[in-house]
């Protein structure tokens, strides 16, 4: 136990990670302890003299008693008692009245305990160590001597580097030449290959694909994506819980307590029961053996560390423990709507047409022409435009545009002309543009547009006429919008299926927009047309009568929001500064389903504490009993080291067991 205590104490978050490494010192302890207890009891049956066995306890014991021998004297330099002074007592005491060898299978017991603890530490940082293993140690810097390999630590922030195909990237930056596409799961856990071409960002310690490029160095090693993942993951682990912090401080006054009553178990039992000496001394290191708190220690820090890391690797990171025992008792979440439950781009999700004279129209001739007139545009919605048009090859044409005009609020006009045709005019946007150029409006299209519009999309108006006849010869309209996410709605129901009293969507946009995508989505309230302060005022009413909320945001506009509510949690795509400064929880795949995932861990993490103080308390409960109806002091011992072996164990099985809805992370 000693050995997690000080591997979890709060650590400067600068401080460069230290090498993962099995717990070797104790595990050769412990099998010291182990081998020499075992020539004891051999040399106890047989007729050696008895300093022989004597001496072979006297190892046993500074092998099992080293370690906690330190941690205690240590602590009484500080004024601080521990459990391990507890044990060392004991086991010296059993020495005292000739019981070696139960004072041998205490050390025994607590040095392995400690070493599985250890261990667990080992399992939890070792992800963290293969983090920062990713990162390669030198890269190809280009300079105007040419090409040559440096440490990536002497890199600066402008530098240019090549990277080769199928190497990792040895820092975070952009694509200054070439294009190439990314496997980034190392950062996000999602195994999809990302496309980079020129000006893309890419991440130290991701791989780059079949095209060499030539990245632009745009942060310092130390504040790389990858870096700071470590740091914060680092952070989480040495982060205590309310638990473990109720723990700690009655940790002091429950080993006085402990020591004070074995003292009056000592004279009582030779005053009262009219015992030896030897007896009563006997009972009183039984007890205090029985009352050490050792598995209640460990209860909590085993079980946080290992849902910490099995959430890192699912892609979902905590920036503390505290807020990994938060959010499994979170009763309401509340979505932001742009970024969070939509993909926080507009996107073209209807087209329909019509020509005079011919009824149904061609939407994909349409598209093109409304296309080629935006390209001369630099309105937020010619982008979702122009972005079909090239996912349908629509797009770069040749038409010709000339005579572009605009006309704010209202939409643009330009003259359009094919090689072989004739010249048209192109107007794209709302009913007034076409007003006030006497453009007749047909009365299907406005029919296609308010439809469009009731479904909480914007509507893009396009007539084409000849040039010099205000007739329309074709027309139609282009629906955008925001696209809800595709895993949005089964997220939302996930969580309502997994005990989510209340799931609200909050957002800025207009009230008809927010109750269609709320009605689509499945959430019990909706909130809009909100500002950012706003939002934190909503928050506050949701956390009325003490109800825990947590808040998902995309980490920029909604800062404040995710600083108010119980849990802040981000959506961090890879790694975003402001997600990665603001929330106290960022999904890293960008993925809604991670939320889940993340509910889970969390829920199983607070449940797994609950088990292991019930069982540990249990176990000290029956000991204490035991003591007064003379409990062997080597029973004392088994169920003492044995309850807190297995509460490591119980923390430990996070890291491997299947979680019910991983399939679905």
């Amino acid at each position: 136990m000693s050995n997690l205590q000080k591997q979890i104490e709060p650590q400067s978050p600068q401080r460069e990670l230290v090498k993962a490494e099995p717990p070797w010192s104790g595990i050769v302890a412990t099998a010291l302890c182990a081998l020499f207890g075992s020539l004891a009891i051999w040399a106890s049956a047989t007729e050696y003299p008895s300093w022989l066995f004597v001496g072979f306890c006297v190892v046993a014991y500074l092998a099992g008693g080293w370690g906690p021998t330190q941690s205690a004297f240590e602590s009484l330099l500080q004024g601080k008692l521990n459990v391990d002074l507890l044990m060392i007592v004991a086991a010296i005491g059993a020495s005292s009245i000739g019981d070696w060898m139960e004072g041998a299978v205490l050390l025994f017991l607590f040095s392995l305990s400690g070493t599985l603890e250890a261990f667990a530490m080992y399992r939890t940082t070792r992800s963290i160590e293969s983090l920062v293993n990713l990162r390669p140690r030198e890269a190809l810097l280009l300079d105007p001597t040419g090409e040559r390999r440096i440490p990536v630590d002497a890199l600066k922030v402008g530098d240019r580097v090549r990277v080769k195909p199928g190497e990792r990237f040895p820092v975070d930056g952009v694509i200054d030449e070439g294009e190439t596409w990314a496997d980034e799961s190392t950062l996000t856990g999602e195994s999809e290959m990302i496309t980079k071409p020129k000006g893309s960002l890419v991440f130290a310690g991701t791989i780059n694909g079949q095209g060499g490029v030539i990245v632009l160095m745009t942060k310092p090693g130390e504040d790389s994506t990858l870096a700071r993942i470590v740091h914060m993951v680092q952070e989480a682990q040495a982060q205590k819980t309310p638990t473990q912090r109720i723990v700690e401080s009655w940790q002091r006054p429950y080993v006085i307590g402990v020591f004070t009553l074995s003292l009056l178990v000592f004279f009582g039992g030779k005053i009262i029961h009219t015992q030896s000496w030897h007896d009563a001394f006997y009972h009183a290191m039984v007890l205090l053996v029985a009352a050490s708190p050792c598995a209640v220690v460990v209860s909590s820090p085993s079980v946080m560390l290992s849902a910490i890391a099995r959430a890192a690797r699912q892609g979902v990171l905590f920036k503390g423990a505290v807020h990994l025992e938060t959010l499994g008792q979170v009763e309401t979440i509340a979505f932001d709507k742009t970024g969070t439950v939509t993909l926080g781009k507009p996107s073209v999700t209807d087209m329909w047409s019509s020509q005079v004279g011919f009824g149904q129209g061609n939407p994909e001739h349409l598209l093109r022409f409304a296309a080629a007139v935006e390209h001369q545009s630099e309105h937020p919605l010619g982008v979702p435009v122009i972005h079909e048009a090239k996912e349908k090859g629509l797009f770069p044409s040749n038409l010709v545009v000339s005579d572009f005009q605009s006309r704010t609020g209202l939409g643009i006009w330009a003259k359009v002309a094919e090689p072989a045709g004739e010249t048209t005019w192109v107007g794209i946007g709302r009913e007034g543009l076409f007003s006030e150029r006497s453009i007749p409006i047909p009365g299907e299209l406005v029919e296609q547009a308010d439809r469009i519009r009731s479904e909480g999309k914007t509507a893009l108006l396009v007539i084409i006429h000849r040039n010099g006849d205000t007739s329309p010869i074709e027309f139609g309209v282009i629906g955008v919008a925001d696209k809800i996410r595709p895993e949005a709605r089964e997220t939302l129901d996930q969580l309502g299926r997994m005990g989510i009293r209340k799931r609200v969507i909050l957002t800025g946009d207009h009230e008809r927009v927010a109750q269609i995508i709320g009605r689509e989505l499945h959430a019990d309230e909706v909130r809009a047309g909100l500002m950012p302060d706003q939002k934190v005022v909503e928050l506050a009413r949701l956390q009325e009568n003490n109800t825990i909320v947590a808040m998902v945001g995309d980490g920029v506009n909604d800062a404040p929001a995710l600083a108010a509510a119980s849990v802040g949690i981000a959506m961090g795509g890879a790694g975003t500064d402001v997600a990665l400064e603001v929330a106290d929880v960022v999904l890293m795949r960008d993925d809604l389903r991670g939320l889940p995932v993340a509910v889970m861990i969390s829920r199983l993490a607070c449940a797994r504490v609950r088990q292991n103080m019930l069982f540990a308390f249990g176990v000290i409960a029956f000991l204490i009993v035991g003591a007064f109806f003379n409990l062997p002091l080597w029973m004392g011992v088994i169920g003492h080291e044995g309850s807190t072996i297995l509460v490591g164990l119980n923390g430990l099985r996070l890291l491997w067991e299947k979680l019910p809805i991983e399939g679905n992370a």
